[in-house]
Parts: C-alpha cells; sequence; structure tokens
C-alpha cells in the first residue's frame, strides 16, 4: 500500500521539520536527515520496519503495553499535575484502584521512561477538553528519542446508558444513541419492514467523524459476540443472538469507523471477544474466577453460531481483535470442528491460546492485523496459567501471538520474559512493527499528530447527528404486548397520566422519575397527575439490574423482576435478591389503574433477557427499551411514530428453561441462541415466553399498529 505522496501539512511542538528534494518531513528524531520512518511518501509497512531497527528493547517493551491513564482534569490534587492541568502526574500505589494491579506512574514518566505510546482514556470531559489532552500527551511524545507518538483508544461513547467501569466508561458528550441492543432493535425492525441496517452504517460513520476531531483513534468496540447464555451480565454490550444480523452490524460499524481501507481519518477497531464470549458457564463472567468456562456442549455450535460475526470482522478489516479471558472447557464441551478439521482445547484462556489465534484466527479466518489482549491477563484473570508467574504468563501470550498486552504498565515482567529468552527478539520486533504499521497508517507520525479544539467542539454538537440518533431511539421501541389496541394512545383515549420509574436503586428511581414526567410534560400531548389513584392510564418504567461485573453472585444470576427473593447459592446457604425496587408498589398502581377500567403501560428497560413472568400479567402494553430516551417512548405511544423495534433476543419463558441441575449443567443449551434452543429442550418445555394475548416473545417479535 502506497501513501499519497502530496505533501501533508505537517506540524511540529517541539521538533523541527527538515527540507527534502523541496519537500517537509518532521525531524522526529532531530538527526537533520530522513531516515525512512520520516518519510510519508513510504508505505506504512516500511517505515514501521525501519523504525523497530532504530528502537532499542525498553521502547519495544512500552510499545506493547496499553494502559488505562487520566486526565489532569480528572486530578482533584492540581500540584499532581502539568502542562497548565490538563496532564495528570500522580502516582497511585499499586491496589490502590481497580486500575493500578502494578504501581502507576506520571504521564510525563510513562511516556519518557517506560515508553508507553497506547492509553485507553475512560475520562468523560467536553470535546475540547478532551481533544487539549491528547495534543499535550503528543506534545510530550514529540519530546523523546524518536518522537514516537501515542495511540488514544477509549471503549464506545455513543450509547446512553448508567457508567460501568470498562464496558461503558463515557456517554452523553457525543451524540448519544440507544445502547447497542436497541440499535440491533431498531436495524432488524428496518429489515423486517424490508429495509437493510443502514441504520447501523450511519451511527458508525456519525460517531467516527466525532471521535476523529477528538483524537481518540482507537476503539475498544464492539462486542460480536453470539447471545448463547441468558445469565451472562455483557448482554447489554452485544448486538443480540442472530449470527447473520450480528455479522452484517459488525461489518458495518468497521466499515464506518475504518472507511473502505484504514487511513488517516479513520478510527482503528478492536472487535471482541474472539471466538466469542457467548457460551458461558451458567452466566457466570471470567471477570472472575467462578466464570472462567466456555461451554460447547453442541456439536457444530462454535462454527454455526460464534465464529461467523468474528470472520466477517476480518473480511471487513478489522484492525485488531480482542481474545476472551476464559478457557474452552474439555470436561463440559463435546468436540468442535472448523472447516472439517477438528479443534484442539488447549485449556487456557484464549490471549494464551496459540491455536485459536494462530490456527483458526489468522490461519482460517485470514486475520492480518495485530492482536490486543483483554485488561489484566497477566495478573487477575490469568485463567489457565494462574500457576505461572507474571514474566511467564507474558511469555505465554505474546508466543501464542497477542501483540499488545492491555491495562498494564508492567515493562519489568515483559522485559524479563525476553531477557530469560522466553520470547524471541524476531517475535518482539514483529509485534511493533504490527502496532506502528497502525499508528503510521492513521496518520499519527504526520499531518494527525494534533487535533484542532475548536473543530472538535463544533463536530461534535452538530445538531444533524444528535437528531439521527434520537430517530434511532424511536425505531429502537419494540412494541411487545398491545391488548385490545390500548396504543397508539389518542387524545379521546387520554385524560390523566400517572408517570414513575423503578429501579434497582430507590434514589434512582426517583430522580429518574423526575427526568420522566418532565419529558413527558415537554411532549405536551398528556396531562399528568402525580397521584395514580386518580389516574386513567398509567406509564410506569422498569429499569431493573442483576449482579454485578466483577463479582460472581452466590448463586446464578437472578433474571426475574423481583424483590427480597429467597435464592439458594451454590453452597447451598439462602441470601436475598432484588432486582427491581418496589415490586408491590407496581402492583397497586397497576391494580388502581385496572379497578377504574384504566390501562397500565409497562417498559422495561432489557439489558437482560428478562423473565417478565412477574410483570407482564400487570401491563395492557408491555413495551421494551434499550437505554431508550423516554421521550422517544412517549412519541410511540402517542402515536406520532410507528413502531419499528423487534427483540433482538429470546426473553426465557421461566426459570424452568434455564434451570440448573446439581451437576451445574442447564436444561438449555448454553452455547446455542435463544431462537434454536428448542431443538433441544427437554419434552413438553419451550424455551421463550408466551405472554396471556399469546404473543411468543422471541427473536424477532415486535407489534406495530
Amino acid at each position: 500500500m502506497e501513501s499519497n505522496h502530496k505533501q501533508p501539512k505537517l506540524e511540529v511542538k517541539v521538533k523541527n521539520i527538515i527540507e527534502v528534494d523541496g519537500l517537509k518531513f518532521k525531524d522526529l528524531n532531530n538527526s537533520g536527515k530522513l531516515e525512512p520512518y520520516k518519510d510519508w511518501r513510504l508505505s506504512p509497512k516500511e517505515r514501521a520496519e525501519n523504525l523497530v531497527s532504530l528502537m532499542n528493547i525498553d521502547e519495544k517493551v512500552g510499545m506493547m503495553l496499553i494502559n488505562s491513564r487520566g486526565m489532569g482534569l480528572s486530578q482533584k490534587d492540581k500540584s499532581k499535575t502539568s502542562h497548565d492541568g490538563v496532564i495528570d502526574e500522580a502516582i497511585v500505589e499499586k491496589g490502590e484502584t481497580i486500575f493500578a494491579s502494578a504501581k502507576l506512574y506520571g504521564t510525563t514518566h510513562t511516556v519518557e521512561n517506560m515508553h508507553l505510546r497506547h492509553f485507553i482514556l475512560r475520562d468523560n470531559w467536553s470535546p475540547a477538553e478532551m481533544a487539549e489532552w491528547v495534543n499535550k500527551m503528543n506534545e510530550i511524545c514529540e519530546g523523546t528519542r524518536l518522537g514516537i507518538p501515542c495511540l488514544i483508544a477509549s471503549n464506545s461513547r455513543n450509547e446512553n446508558t448508567e457508567f460501568i467501569f470498562g464496558m461503558n466508561d463515557a456517554a452523553g458528550i457525543f451524540s448519544t444513541w440507544p445502547g447497542t441492543l436497541g440499535l440491533a432493535a431498531a436495524a432488524k425492525g428496518d429489515i423486517k419492514n424490508g429495509g437493510d441496517a443502514s441504520l447501523i452504517s450511519q451511527f458508525a460513520e456519525i460517531a467516527r467523524e466525532e471521535w476523529d476531531a477528538v483524537g481518540i483513534r482507537k476503539g475498544y468496540m464492539y462486542m460480536a459476540d453470539t447471545v448463547t447464555d441468558p445469565r451472562w451480565q455483557r448482554i447489554y454490550g452485544t448486538f443480540g443472538e442472530d449470527p447473520e444480523f450480528i455479522s452484517d452490524a459488525i461489518g458495518r460499524l468497521i466499515d464506518g469507523f475504518q472507511g473502505e481501507k484504514l487511513g488517516n481519518q479513520s478510527i482503528a477497531m478492536t472487535t471482541k471477544h474472539f471466538p466469542g464470549g457467548g457460551a458461558r458457564e451458567n452466566g457466570f463472567d471470567p471477570h472472575y474466577e467462578e466464570g472462567k468456562w466456555n461451554l460447547y456442549p453442541t456439536p457444530g455450535s462454535l462454527e454455526k453460531y460464534h465464529l461467523p460475526p468474528f470472520q466477517a470482522a476480518v473480511d471487513h478489516g478489522s484492525s485488531s481483535f480482542m481474545p476472551y479471558y476464559s478457557i474452552p472447557s474439555i470436561k463440559k464441551s463435546v468436540v468442535q470442528e472448523f472447516e472439517g478439521e477438528d479443534i484442539p482445547f488447549e485449556e487456557v484462556g484464549f490471549t494464551f491460546n496459540h491455536y485459536f489465534l494462530q490456527h483458526i484466527l489468522r490461519g482460517k479466518l485470514g486475520f492480518k492485523g495485530y492482536i490486543n489482549s483483554d485488561s489484566g491477563v497477566t495478573d487477575k484473570m490469568s485463567w489457565g496459567v494462574e500457576d505461572k508467574s507474571e514474566a511467564e504468563r507474558f511469555a505465554k501470550a505474546i508466543n501464542a501471538g497477542t501483540d499488545l498486552v492491555s491495562d498494564t504498565n508492567d515493562i519489568g515482567n515483559l522485559k524479563k520474559a525476553i531477557e530469560n529468552g522466553w520470547i524471541s527478539e524476531k517475535r518482539i520486533n514483529e509485534a511493533n512493527v504490527r502496532l506502528l504499521t497502525e499508528m503510521f497508517t492513521l496518520g499519527l507520525f504526520d499531518d494527525r499528530t494534533y487535533v484542532s479544539t475548536e473543530n472538535a467542539t463544533s463536530v461534535v454538537s452538530n445538531q444533524a447527528n444528535w437528531e439521527a440518533a434520537y430517530e434511532a431511539h424511536k425505531k429502537s421501541v419494540t412494541v411487545l404486548k398491545n391488548s385490545n389496541q390500548t396504543l397508539p394512545l389518542t387524545a379521546e383515549k387520554l385524560k390523566k397520566v400517572y408517570v414513575e420509574v423503578f429501579h434497582k436503586e430507590p434514589e434512582r428511581a426517583a430522580s429518574y422519575t423526575e427526568k420522566a414526567r418532565k419529558e413527558c410534560q415537554e411532549l405536551g400531548q398528556f396531562t399528568l397527575t402525580d397521584n395514580y389513584e386518580e389516574a386513567d392510564t398509567a406509564i410506569l418504567f422498569l429499569s431493573p439490574k442483576s449482579g454485578a461485573y466483577f463479582n460472581a453472585t452466590p448463586g446464578l444470576l437472578e433474571l426475574e423482576i423481583c424483590e427480597n427473593k429467597t435464592l439458594t447459592a451454590l453452597d447451598g446457604s439462602t441470601y436475598q435478591e432484588t432486582t427491581l425496587n418496589g415490586m408491590g408498589h407496581l402492583k397497586e398502581v397497576a391494580d388502581s389503574i385496572h379497578v377504574r377500567g384504566g390501562k397500565v403501560i409497562i417498559s422495561v428497560n432489557v439489558i437482560l433477557p428478562w423473565i417478565l413472568g412477574n410483570v407482564e400479567p400487570l401491563a395492557d402494553v408491555l413495551i421494551a427499551g434499550y437505554d431508550t430516551y423516554y421521550k422517544a417512548q412517549y412519541e410511540v405511544m402517542a402515536g406520532n411514530f410507528r413502531p419499528v423495534g423487534v427483540l433482538p433476543l429470546t426473553l426465557p419463558a421461566s426459570e424452568e428453561v434455564i434451570a440448573v441441575d446439581e451437576n451445574g449443567d442447564c436444561v438449555s443449551r448454553n452455547d446455542v441462541p435463544g431462537y434454536d434452543k428448542d431443538n433441544f429442550m427437554p419434552e413438553g418445555l419451550s424455551y421463550a415466553y408466551k405472554d396471556s394475548d399469546g404473543n411468543i416473545y422471541k427473536l424477532g417479535h415486535g407489534l406495530t399498529y
């Protein structure tokens, strides 16, 4: 791939510009000469190979680690900042925060002395403030021996959601769309109506422009995982359970963020979590030990359901891949094949799994980019290699094919693995060439090192993008049940409307209720009352929550919408579980409305495939939202917008269809999507929920009017 020979517009803050053949180049190492890595006329790979030949071992080691890096604005003690408060220089002792698995040093020290050049931004300041921070980071980088810039990565930032570290670190600053399940619900609805998933393409193109403007050039996204185990806590970050749709969506996301090919306005994508995190052992997540296994009890499931979206990601040129933490279980799986060959299961996490990374991802799927581990694989989440030292874990991961190790600054153990001869110099150079080729391709060494803070502000405040996002919110609204044509709520059906939000946390319920009532008033089509006893329509929004991202529940993750339910833990003891506060009050409101012949509309926020048996019977109308704006839902209820959304996954009928026996085996297959589970269910059990009107809440269900 030859680069364009047109003179790029170069900007330097510390080093000089030199002229050769009447053209300008950055003199990034102050040599006064034009080494190949500075020559923008050469291909990114040629430049990367030259630069690697000039780097010392410490620079190569630093290049292979990526760590979380806070902004100076988030540092309360301003004496621990530099560059007018923009850069964070605090030292954090090991274990002081979840980020500090090793001692963290100030930014300048990390760049100049530890040689890190990849950083994850989790802070969420204004576009101009983020752009300014990226510029100052690169100014520090430019001042180093070889002037190698840095690459800033982030988890997704364009979905409306509550903050969850490591998944949704930031929301509400960039154009704000529904959750990824909502994007899937909207796009699948368009497909059902004879269209296609171009809404996903539009989302990606708009988000790319915003990210590019602030200088965040690498996305830890999106999840190409197919949902097969309903209790997996991370389902809300997926595109559902349909491998064909997920493959289409992932292809569109990569095309939208990266462009037709990676270039100087691309956001480089990291598709995750290879080879698919959906095949959980009864929902437990590999962020903790109880969830370290991927199970494949069904012949052909890995090839049929889990790998296709990753093939699509390779075909569309995903710049990098992130393997999952989990271990493929021999004991609880049957032999899986890929393209007619048996897959040998080595019981180590996929980051350490040579066969999956080299033979399947690179060999069979044809992947050419680099492999980026998930966070913490050499310390907390080193499944399958727990008995090895940290240096040995680095060696195992890198020799298996991992090029960049995430959320660590542990240069000592990686260097030790190299000095002990456990990783060859050839392999270290290969990883560095892959990593630097991406940085050259993105223009970070040339005209894209620095960004304009004014441009960042104007791009992100573009009203048309926010309107496109709002349109997607409306399209995501999924009507599951509409008894006796209760919807649309036309003027003649409406007298007084009562609105309330229910949440797992009572204080959030109160503040969200205030917000939901305010948005209802803004719409101006309903007469609101705050006394449900005088209302003839109740609109009740439910935001259930279950489990935690970093800790296992004592028993299996609870999917029923319940309060103070007694459950049995895995050790046989009992405990109480609440997924929604105020269940008694919810029933009271519904009964009070029904006694007077009124209608109850319940909207459930589907971030997990909830079991709806405790709420559906109370509702005349049941709606699924996916971190969807209240106002967008009112528009559908009022008939301003015809419902389009359909379920991106199947909702289970009851506890019975996901029951787990004393051997830990689930009655429905952990590795098979909801729409196909009935093929493997015992006689007389049907997986999908059926409501009182006879609607079946399976993949693709959604009513309209």
